[in-house]
């Protein structure tokens, strides 16, 4: 069906409801097997997460994850960062991860970086006014795009490390960012905070 119809017939998620409290909500968007969002979980056990996860075979391995480390701040949302404004009500979110997204550098493949115009617009909607998103990735190119996009579609870039290591205070690293640092790949990462209007 047309995207545009599909999100207009909204079906928002009550977070006091699905979580029995109401306390801030973040996203990570592309979640994977979920160790990420698990251990940012336990160290923020005030706070409640939505792991948003397209692929069905790896939301199952997100969600043994979960149940088997007993989080119930943790909820897996099986759909794609287009489809959030069906879901996730404006001004809701606290925070957005984005860890390691593809970086689809092909020509004309630049309407599926999760940094690009459109999702930026999304985020920006879905964040409250203090809210930010949070990017890793290994890929510079991508990481250059991203600054220059999210500067330009509303948000405020700072905190920028091109050596992650050194920066991110209380950073939780992912499955590939372990990898890659035992590699001695260099590991980019930014906040770019919600503009908003004074």
């Amino acid at each position: 069906c047309n995207l545009n119809d599909y999100i207009k017939d909204k079906q928002y998620l009550n977070f006091s409801t699905i979580f029995g409290n109401d306390n801030p909500v973040c996203l990570e968007i592309g979640c994977g097997k979920g160790g990420f969002v698990c251990e940012m979980a336990k160290l923020n056990p005030n706070v409640n997460f939505i792991a948003v996860e397209l692929l069905e075979n790896i939301v199952v391995l997100a969600a043994e994850l979960i149940k088997s480390e007993n989080l119930t701040n943790v909820r897996i949302l099986n759909t794609t960062a287009e489809c959030l404004p069906k879901y996730v009500k404006d001004n809701s979110i606290q925070n957005i991860y984005l860890n390691f997204s593809p970086p689809y550098p092909q020509k004309g493949h630049e309407n599926r970086r999760l940094s690009n115009e459109r999702y930026c617009n999304i985020y920006a909607s879905v964040l409250i006014d203090s809210g930010a998103v949070f990017q890793k990735t290994d890929d510079k190119d991508f990481f250059e795009y991203s600054k220059q996009s999210f500067n330009d579609n509303g948000f405020v870039v700072y905190d920028v490390s091109n050596d992650l290591e050194k920066g991110f205070n209380g950073n939780v690293e992912t499955e590939y960012e372990k990898k890659f640092k035992s590699l001695n790949m260099k590991i980019y990462g930014l906040k770019a905070f919600k503009k908003t209007l004074s």
